[in-house]
């Protein structure tokens, strides 16, 4: 049975995150209101304090309480994707785009019923090498039941130092049972293409995440098979849960003609950014683009500008729909806060956001799977009908 839709999206060592640069220190907009400064929440945090002074029967740990404050305030936007980050948890997320970091390498997503998967382990990760597999459901991390925690707890927990030992408890739906797995954290090799020649001089790259290192190996993709003979190109995008805009855009210049390939508004429409294909690349040949439920964030601005510019048929399900862009904005002690600041916009100004980019051939995958990872060859049904388009062609 398919699952709800996914209410985050997560690398197991911390977010991958659609970053725009970092903002400026700033305070409450003209029109806002400093929560703390109000003099009714001011009397009632006092209040509760004088409780827990007076009654509370464990020790009080005061720095915790005030990171509750921040994970509060930003809690309190409702947004998904806004979240405060003490200055450990920054050096995580600034350390996973990187294209290195250490853990256990694995990609995985949480459901709105809090259940966790994994999407696909990292190629040639201590999680793939354990025999991780897509799909499966995590339900204890070092002996803990993790049922109904945040995603970011969970990753908290599975995170770790280089050379201990993270125990996974998972349920494999293929074989109706548990399994478990003791996995050496070490430093991991974020690999985020992959490429094959594939039967009539094909192409198929897959790209898995948009990091720093993300560009430099879709064009040594491209560049090889290219040379190898390639008469054509499938570009994989099917559960790549984001990254970088930058490297997004990156690889729509290398491919694209010319042109706008995504921009990015704020919440009084201006303009804040524009990525336009520099023409000085592109790739001339048919490209076939898959897509699927997982593609998200970056994938989908990738998705849109090749879409919207005629350079390439999408084939699969309708995209994620996460069409906006968070900041991470530094705080004066070495803290960050992580907000939503704009939209963004495909170049013939679709707003993809809530919605997704729907394909050109909608082609499920059989018995309703949503990722493709670990599937099949001859049952991957969207990569059948990306080959027969190239091959009419």
């Amino acid at each position: 049975m398919r699952r709800n839709k996914k209410a985050a999206v997560m690398v197991i060592s911390a977010l991958v995150l659609s970053l725009c640069g970092c903002g400026k220190k700033g305070a409450s907009g003209k029109d806002g209101l400093n929560i703390l400064q109000d003099k009714d929440v001011a009397k009632k945090v006092e209040e509760i304090n004088g409780y827990i002074d007076d009654e509370f029967y464990f020790e009080v740990d005061r720095e915790k309480q005030e990171e509750a404050i921040y994970d509060g305030i930003l809690a309190g936007l409702d947004d998904p994707y806004s979240r405060y980050y003490n200055s450990e948890e920054l050096a995580e997320v600034l350390e996973d785009t990187s294209g290195k970091y250490v853990g256990i390498g694995a990609y995985v997503t949480q459901y709105t019923d809090y259940s966790i998967y994994v999407v696909r382990p990292i190629r040639e990760s201590p999680a793939a090498e354990a025999g991780l597999m897509p799909e499966d459901r995590i339900v204890e991390v070092d002996g803990e039941e993790i049922a109904d925690q945040d995603l970011s707890l969970v990753v908290e927990k599975i995170r770790g130092q280089e050379n201990t030992v993270a125990h996974i408890k998972v349920y494999r739906e293929s074989i109706k049972d548990y399994i478990e797995f003791d996995i050496t954290r070490r430093e991991v090799e974020n690999y985020s293409v992959d490429y094959e020649m594939l039967e009539g001089n094909i192409g198929l790259v897959t790209i898995s995440s948009f990091n720093d290192n993300t560009t430099d190996e879709f064009i040594k993709a491209v560049d090889d098979l290219t040379a190898a003979g390639a008469k054509s190109f499938i570009f994989d995008l099917r559960d790549n849960l984001g990254g970088l805009v930058s490297a997004a855009a990156n690889i729509c210049d290398y491919v694209m003609d010319s042109g706008l390939i995504v921009c990015t508004k704020d919440k009084n429409g201006k303009v804040l950014s524009e990525y336009r294909d520099k023409e000085e690349h592109s790739i001339n040949v048919p490209i076939v683009l898959l897509v699927n439920e997982n593609s998200a964030s970056a994938a989908e601005i990738m998705t849109g500008a090749l879409k919207d510019s005629g350079k390439a048929v999408l084939v699969g399900c309708n995209t994620f729909g996460k069409g906006i862009v968070q900041s991470i904005i530094p705080l004066s002690d070495g803290t960050a806060i992580k907000i939503t600041i704009a939209k963004y916009f495909t170049p013939s100004g679709y707003e993809l956001h809530g919605k997704g980019i729907a394909p050109d051939y909608e082609v499920k995958l059989p018995e309703d799977r949503i990722s493709s990872s670990g599937l099949e060859r001859d049952k991957d049904t969207q990569l059948a009908k990306a080959i027969e388009l190239l091959k009419d062609k």
